[in-house]
Protein backbone atom coordinates (compact mmCIF):
# COMPACT_ATOMS: atom_id res chain seq x y z
CA UNK A 1 0.00 0.00 0.00
CA UNK A 2 2.83 2.34 0.90
CA UNK A 3 4.55 1.62 -2.38
CA UNK A 4 1.39 2.48 -4.33
CA UNK A 5 1.07 5.84 -2.55
CA UNK A 6 4.68 6.71 -3.30
CA UNK A 7 4.16 5.86 -6.96
CA UNK A 8 1.10 8.15 -7.10
CA UNK A 9 3.00 11.04 -5.40
CA UNK A 10 5.94 10.65 -7.70
CA UNK A 11 3.63 10.67 -10.71
CA UNK A 12 1.91 13.83 -9.53
CA UNK A 13 5.25 15.52 -8.79
CA UNK A 14 6.58 14.53 -12.19
CA UNK A 15 3.49 15.91 -13.87
CA UNK A 16 3.86 19.24 -12.05
CA UNK A 17 7.55 19.47 -12.96
CA UNK A 18 6.70 18.65 -16.55
CA UNK A 19 4.11 21.41 -16.67
CA UNK A 20 6.62 23.90 -15.22
CA UNK A 21 9.28 22.93 -17.76
CA UNK A 22 6.75 23.16 -20.58
CA UNK A 23 5.67 26.62 -19.38
CA UNK A 24 9.26 27.87 -19.23
CA UNK A 25 9.96 26.54 -22.71
CA UNK A 26 6.79 28.19 -23.98
CA UNK A 27 7.75 31.56 -22.39
CA UNK A 28 11.25 31.39 -23.87
CA UNK A 29 9.81 30.69 -27.30
CA UNK A 30 7.33 33.56 -27.01
CA UNK A 31 10.03 35.94 -25.73
CA UNK A 32 12.21 35.01 -28.66
CA UNK A 33 9.35 35.66 -31.04
CA UNK A 34 8.65 39.02 -29.33
CA UNK A 35 12.28 40.12 -29.41
CA UNK A 36 12.61 39.02 -33.00
CA UNK A 37 9.55 41.08 -33.83
CA UNK A 38 10.96 44.08 -31.97
CA UNK A 39 14.22 43.78 -33.89
CA UNK A 40 12.38 43.90 -37.15
CA UNK A 41 10.33 46.96 -36.18
CA UNK A 42 11.91 50.28 -37.20
CA UNK A 43 12.80 52.64 -34.32
CA UNK A 44 11.93 56.32 -34.73
CA UNK A 45 14.87 58.70 -34.28
CA UNK A 46 15.83 62.26 -35.15
CA UNK A 47 18.97 62.97 -37.16
CA UNK A 48 21.32 65.62 -38.46
CA UNK A 49 23.83 65.80 -41.28
CA UNK A 50 27.48 66.32 -40.38
CA UNK A 51 28.92 69.49 -41.88
CA UNK A 52 31.69 72.04 -41.51
CA UNK A 53 31.09 75.28 -39.62
CA UNK A 54 33.15 78.37 -38.95
CA UNK A 55 34.51 77.83 -35.46
CA UNK A 56 36.03 80.64 -33.43
CA UNK A 57 38.08 79.35 -30.51
CA UNK A 58 36.38 80.87 -27.49
CA UNK A 59 36.38 80.76 -23.74
CA UNK A 60 32.91 80.74 -22.24
CA UNK A 61 32.05 81.66 -18.68
CA UNK A 62 29.17 82.74 -16.51
CA UNK A 63 29.48 86.01 -14.61
CA UNK A 64 27.72 88.68 -12.61
CA UNK A 65 27.42 92.35 -13.48
CA UNK A 66 28.92 94.80 -11.00
CA UNK A 67 28.83 98.59 -10.90
CA UNK A 68 32.12 100.40 -11.42
CA UNK A 69 31.20 102.32 -8.27
CA UNK A 70 28.36 101.22 -6.06
CA UNK A 71 27.33 101.56 -2.44
CA UNK A 72 24.36 101.67 -0.10
CA UNK A 73 23.93 105.17 1.35
CA UNK A 74 23.87 105.06 5.16
CA UNK A 75 24.33 107.73 7.87
CA UNK A 76 27.31 107.68 10.24
CA UNK A 77 25.20 109.14 13.05
CA UNK A 78 21.69 108.68 14.38
CA UNK A 79 19.17 111.47 13.96
CA UNK A 80 15.81 112.72 12.76
CA UNK A 81 15.45 113.38 9.02
CA UNK A 82 14.66 117.06 8.42
CA UNK A 83 15.05 117.24 4.64
CA UNK A 84 15.26 114.88 1.64
CA UNK A 85 16.95 116.33 -1.45
CA UNK A 86 16.64 113.51 -4.00
CA UNK A 87 13.95 111.56 -5.81
CA UNK A 88 13.85 107.81 -6.26
CA UNK A 89 15.40 106.53 -9.52
CA UNK A 90 17.28 109.72 -10.37
CA UNK A 91 20.81 110.88 -11.18
CA UNK A 92 22.93 112.72 -8.62
CA UNK A 93 26.34 114.40 -8.74
CA UNK A 94 29.25 113.91 -6.39
CA UNK A 95 28.77 116.15 -3.34
CA UNK A 96 24.99 116.59 -3.76
CA UNK A 97 23.14 116.57 -0.43
CA UNK A 98 20.80 113.56 -0.27
CA UNK A 99 19.28 113.91 3.19
CA UNK A 100 19.76 116.22 6.16
CA UNK A 101 19.29 115.60 9.88
CA UNK A 102 17.95 118.09 12.40
CA UNK A 103 21.10 119.90 13.62
CA UNK A 104 20.02 123.04 15.51
CA UNK A 105 21.71 122.04 18.77
CA UNK A 106 24.93 121.05 17.06
CA UNK A 107 25.07 124.29 15.04
CA UNK A 108 24.49 126.34 18.21
CA UNK A 109 27.33 124.50 19.96
CA UNK A 110 29.55 125.09 16.93
CA UNK A 111 28.92 128.85 17.11
CA UNK A 112 29.77 128.87 20.82
CA UNK A 113 33.04 127.04 20.16
CA UNK A 114 33.88 129.40 17.30
CA UNK A 115 33.40 132.34 19.70
CA UNK A 116 35.73 130.69 22.21
CA UNK A 117 38.28 130.12 19.45
CA UNK A 118 38.07 133.79 18.42
CA UNK A 119 38.76 134.84 22.05
CA UNK A 120 41.67 132.42 22.28
CA UNK A 121 43.09 133.87 19.07
CA UNK A 122 42.86 137.42 20.41
CA UNK A 123 44.56 136.34 23.63
CA UNK A 124 47.30 134.59 21.69
CA UNK A 125 47.94 137.64 19.49
CA UNK A 126 48.02 139.92 22.55
CA UNK A 127 50.42 137.61 24.40
CA UNK A 128 52.69 137.40 21.38
CA UNK A 129 52.88 141.22 21.20
CA UNK A 130 53.53 141.53 24.95
CA UNK A 131 56.30 138.94 24.81
CA UNK A 132 57.93 140.95 22.04
CA UNK A 133 57.81 143.99 24.38
CA UNK A 134 58.98 141.79 27.28
CA UNK A 135 55.85 142.66 29.25
CA UNK A 136 54.87 138.98 29.88
CA UNK A 137 56.83 135.77 30.11
CA UNK A 138 57.29 133.16 27.36
CA UNK A 139 55.33 130.70 29.53
CA UNK A 140 52.21 132.83 29.24
CA UNK A 141 52.57 132.90 25.46
CA UNK A 142 52.93 129.12 25.45
CA UNK A 143 49.71 128.82 27.45
CA UNK A 144 47.89 131.10 24.99
CA UNK A 145 49.20 129.08 22.07
CA UNK A 146 47.96 125.83 23.60
CA UNK A 147 44.56 127.34 24.41
CA UNK A 148 44.18 128.55 20.82
CA UNK A 149 45.07 125.13 19.35
CA UNK A 150 42.64 123.40 21.71
CA UNK A 151 39.82 125.83 20.79
CA UNK A 152 40.48 125.38 17.06
CA UNK A 153 40.49 121.58 17.48
CA UNK A 154 37.13 121.69 19.26
CA UNK A 155 35.71 123.83 16.44
CA UNK A 156 37.01 121.36 13.83
CA UNK A 157 35.52 118.40 15.72
CA UNK A 158 32.13 120.10 16.07
CA UNK A 159 32.20 121.17 12.42
CA UNK A 160 32.81 117.54 11.41
CA UNK A 161 29.83 116.52 13.54
CA UNK A 162 27.62 119.13 11.86
CA UNK A 163 28.83 118.02 8.42
CA UNK A 164 27.85 114.43 9.21
CA UNK A 165 24.28 115.66 9.71
CA UNK A 166 24.13 115.97 5.93
CA UNK A 167 24.56 112.84 3.79
CA UNK A 168 26.15 113.64 0.42
CA UNK A 169 26.63 111.57 -2.71
CA UNK A 170 30.20 110.19 -2.68
CA UNK A 171 30.33 110.00 -6.49
CA UNK A 172 28.25 110.62 -9.64
CA UNK A 173 25.64 107.92 -10.07
CA UNK A 174 22.04 106.80 -10.10
CA UNK A 175 20.09 106.47 -6.85
CA UNK A 176 17.49 103.80 -6.27
CA UNK A 177 14.29 103.73 -4.24
CA UNK A 178 14.13 106.15 -1.29
CA UNK A 179 13.70 104.19 1.95
CA UNK A 180 13.22 107.10 4.40
CA UNK A 181 10.72 109.90 5.05
CA UNK A 182 10.93 113.33 6.65
CA UNK A 183 10.57 113.12 10.42
CA UNK A 184 11.80 109.55 10.56
CA UNK A 185 14.45 108.63 13.13
CA UNK A 186 17.41 106.87 11.54
CA UNK A 187 19.98 104.76 13.30
CA UNK A 188 23.62 104.91 12.29
CA UNK A 189 24.20 102.49 9.40
CA UNK A 190 20.51 102.28 8.40
CA UNK A 191 20.08 102.14 4.61
CA UNK A 192 18.71 105.28 2.95
CA UNK A 193 19.01 104.24 -0.72
CA UNK A 194 21.51 102.68 -3.10
CA UNK A 195 23.84 104.63 -5.38
CA UNK A 196 25.29 102.97 -8.48
CA UNK A 197 27.55 104.27 -11.27
CA UNK A 198 26.27 102.30 -14.28
CA UNK A 199 28.38 103.48 -17.23
CA UNK A 200 30.76 101.79 -17.70
CA UNK A 201 29.90 98.57 -15.88
CA UNK A 202 31.95 95.51 -14.90
CA UNK A 203 31.34 91.80 -15.27
CA UNK A 204 33.17 89.44 -12.91
CA UNK A 205 33.67 85.75 -13.73
CA UNK A 206 36.10 82.89 -13.12
CA UNK A 207 38.06 80.62 -15.46
CA UNK A 208 39.82 77.27 -14.81
CA UNK A 209 43.60 77.26 -14.67
CA UNK A 210 43.94 75.46 -18.03
CA UNK A 211 42.58 78.60 -19.73
CA UNK A 212 44.80 81.13 -17.98
CA UNK A 213 47.31 81.10 -20.85
CA UNK A 214 44.56 81.98 -23.33
CA UNK A 215 43.43 85.23 -21.72
CA UNK A 216 45.12 88.62 -21.57
CA UNK A 217 44.33 92.17 -20.57
CA UNK A 218 42.61 94.05 -23.40
CA UNK A 219 41.02 91.02 -25.11
CA UNK A 220 37.60 91.57 -26.63
CA UNK A 221 34.66 90.07 -24.77
CA UNK A 222 30.99 89.68 -25.70
CA UNK A 223 28.18 89.42 -23.20
CA UNK A 224 24.69 87.92 -23.46
CA UNK A 225 21.91 88.05 -20.91
CA UNK A 226 18.39 86.67 -20.97
CA UNK A 227 17.09 90.15 -20.12
CA UNK A 228 17.98 91.16 -23.71
CA UNK A 229 18.22 87.84 -25.61
CA UNK A 230 18.61 89.45 -29.03
CA UNK A 231 21.39 91.86 -28.07
CA UNK A 232 25.14 91.39 -27.69
CA UNK A 233 27.16 93.70 -25.43
CA UNK A 234 30.89 94.11 -26.00
CA UNK A 235 33.80 95.15 -23.87
CA UNK A 236 37.39 94.31 -22.95
CA UNK A 237 39.15 92.31 -20.27
CA UNK A 238 40.22 94.80 -17.62
CA UNK A 239 41.98 92.86 -14.86
CA UNK A 240 42.85 89.42 -13.48
CA UNK A 241 43.72 88.31 -9.99
CA UNK A 242 47.44 87.57 -9.53
CA UNK A 243 46.64 84.19 -7.94
CA UNK A 244 44.25 81.26 -8.35
CA UNK A 245 41.77 80.10 -5.77
CA UNK A 246 43.56 77.18 -4.04
CA UNK A 247 40.27 75.30 -3.61
CA UNK A 248 38.72 75.58 -7.08
CA UNK A 249 41.92 76.30 -9.07
CA UNK A 250 40.03 79.09 -10.82
CA UNK A 251 41.21 82.61 -11.57
CA UNK A 252 38.97 85.65 -11.15
CA UNK A 253 38.64 87.94 -14.19
CA UNK A 254 36.97 91.33 -14.60
CA UNK A 255 35.90 92.93 -17.88
CA UNK A 256 34.57 96.42 -18.55
CA UNK A 257 31.66 97.24 -20.88
CA UNK A 258 30.15 100.48 -22.09
CA UNK A 259 26.59 100.81 -20.78
CA UNK A 260 25.25 104.15 -22.06
CA UNK A 261 21.64 102.95 -22.10
CA UNK A 262 21.98 101.48 -18.61
CA UNK A 263 20.45 98.23 -19.73
CA UNK A 264 22.98 96.18 -17.78
CA UNK A 265 22.43 96.39 -14.03
CA UNK A 266 24.57 95.31 -11.06
CA UNK A 267 23.76 91.79 -9.92
CA UNK A 268 22.50 90.73 -13.36
CA UNK A 269 23.41 87.21 -14.50
CA UNK A 270 25.21 87.03 -17.86
CA UNK A 271 27.26 84.70 -20.06
CA UNK A 272 30.66 85.88 -21.29
CA UNK A 273 32.51 84.76 -24.41
CA UNK A 274 36.13 85.60 -25.22
CA UNK A 275 37.64 84.88 -28.66
CA UNK A 276 41.11 83.38 -28.25
CA UNK A 277 42.28 82.66 -31.81
CA UNK A 278 41.69 82.75 -35.55
CA UNK A 279 38.54 81.28 -37.13
CA UNK A 280 38.77 77.60 -38.13
CA UNK A 281 36.54 75.17 -40.03
CA UNK A 282 35.47 72.15 -37.99
CA UNK A 283 33.03 69.27 -38.32
CA UNK A 284 30.35 69.81 -35.72
CA UNK A 285 27.51 67.84 -34.18
CA UNK A 286 24.89 68.60 -31.56
CA UNK A 287 26.12 67.40 -28.17
CA UNK A 288 22.99 65.23 -27.94
CA UNK A 289 24.35 63.09 -30.81
CA UNK A 290 27.32 61.93 -28.70
CA UNK A 291 26.98 59.01 -26.30
CA UNK A 292 29.61 59.27 -23.59
CA UNK A 293 30.80 55.93 -22.19
CA UNK A 294 33.71 54.86 -19.94
CA UNK A 295 35.25 53.08 -22.92
CA UNK A 296 34.88 56.00 -25.34
CA UNK A 297 32.50 58.32 -27.17
CA UNK A 298 30.18 56.93 -29.84
CA UNK A 299 27.57 57.99 -32.35
CA UNK A 300 24.99 56.08 -34.40
CA UNK A 301 25.31 56.57 -38.15
CA UNK A 302 22.31 56.13 -40.42
CA UNK A 303 23.14 53.75 -43.28
CA UNK A 304 21.19 52.15 -46.12
CA UNK A 305 19.77 48.70 -45.32
CA UNK A 306 18.49 45.84 -47.43
CA UNK A 307 15.37 46.58 -49.52
CA UNK A 308 12.14 45.40 -47.89
CA UNK A 309 9.64 42.95 -49.39
CA UNK A 310 8.20 45.72 -51.56
CA UNK A 311 11.66 46.69 -52.82
CA UNK A 312 11.69 49.96 -50.87
CA UNK A 313 14.94 51.30 -49.44
CA UNK A 314 15.40 50.85 -45.69
CA UNK A 315 17.67 52.48 -43.12
CA UNK A 316 19.67 50.94 -40.31
CA UNK A 317 21.86 52.08 -37.42
CA UNK A 318 25.59 51.55 -37.10
CA UNK A 319 27.47 52.47 -33.94
CA UNK A 320 30.86 54.11 -34.38
CA UNK A 321 33.54 55.47 -32.07
CA UNK A 322 34.42 59.16 -32.46
CA UNK A 323 36.95 61.56 -30.99
CA UNK A 324 35.54 64.92 -29.90
CA UNK A 325 37.21 68.27 -29.38
CA UNK A 326 36.11 71.57 -27.91
CA UNK A 327 32.51 72.49 -27.18
CA UNK A 328 30.52 75.67 -27.74
CA UNK A 329 26.92 76.07 -26.72
CA UNK A 330 24.92 73.03 -27.88
CA UNK A 331 27.64 71.94 -30.32
CA UNK A 332 30.80 69.84 -30.15
CA UNK A 333 33.64 69.59 -32.65
CA UNK A 334 34.35 66.07 -33.96
CA UNK A 335 37.99 65.33 -34.77
CA UNK A 336 37.73 61.68 -35.91
CA UNK A 337 35.03 59.13 -36.67
CA UNK A 338 32.62 60.90 -39.00
CA UNK A 339 32.88 62.66 -42.35
CA UNK A 340 31.08 65.56 -43.99
CA UNK A 341 27.69 64.43 -45.26
CA UNK A 342 27.23 61.57 -42.79
CA UNK A 343 23.79 61.32 -41.20
CA UNK A 344 23.95 60.92 -37.43
CA UNK A 345 21.23 60.10 -34.89
CA UNK A 346 20.65 62.97 -32.44
CA UNK A 347 17.93 61.41 -30.24
CA UNK A 348 16.64 57.91 -29.56
CA UNK A 349 20.07 56.24 -29.20
CA UNK A 350 19.10 54.26 -26.08
CA UNK A 351 16.87 51.91 -28.07
CA UNK A 352 19.44 51.29 -30.83
CA UNK A 353 22.17 48.82 -31.56
CA UNK A 354 23.94 47.81 -34.76
CA UNK A 355 21.59 47.06 -37.68
CA UNK A 356 18.45 48.30 -35.89
CA UNK A 357 15.96 49.43 -38.59
CA UNK A 358 15.26 53.17 -38.45
CA UNK A 359 12.51 55.62 -39.21
CA UNK A 360 13.52 59.30 -39.25
CA UNK A 361 11.33 62.04 -37.80
CA UNK A 362 12.88 65.52 -37.65
CA UNK A 363 9.69 67.48 -36.98
CA UNK A 364 10.94 68.58 -33.55
CA UNK A 365 14.72 69.13 -33.84
CA UNK A 366 16.85 69.31 -30.70
CA UNK A 367 18.82 72.50 -29.83
CA UNK A 368 21.95 73.03 -31.93
CA UNK A 369 22.88 76.63 -31.16
CA UNK A 370 26.50 77.76 -31.09
CA UNK A 371 25.64 80.52 -28.60
CA UNK A 372 22.51 79.63 -26.67
CA UNK A 373 21.07 82.25 -24.34
CA UNK A 374 21.21 81.13 -20.73
CA UNK A 375 18.01 81.35 -18.78
CA UNK A 376 18.02 82.77 -15.26
CA UNK A 377 15.83 80.37 -13.32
Amino acid sequence: MLTKRMIIMLAITGSILGLIVAWLVFMNVMAGIFISGMKSQPQTVSTTVVGYEEWEPKINAVGTMKAKKGTDITPQLSGIVSNISFESDSDVKEGDILISFADEDDVAKLKALEASADLARLTYNRSKELVRKRAVSQAQLDTSTANLKNAEAQVAAQQALVDKKQIRAPFDGHVGIRLVDIGQFLNAGQKVTTLQALDPIFIDFTLPQREVRLIAIGQDISIHTDAYPDQTFTGKVLAMDPKLDPVTRNISVRAELANPDRKLLPGMFASASITTGATEKKLTLPQTAITYNPYGETVFLVLKGEPDEDGKETLKAKQKFVKTGTKRGDQVAVIEGVAEGDTVVTSGQLKLKNDTPLTINNDDPLPNDAAPVMQDQ
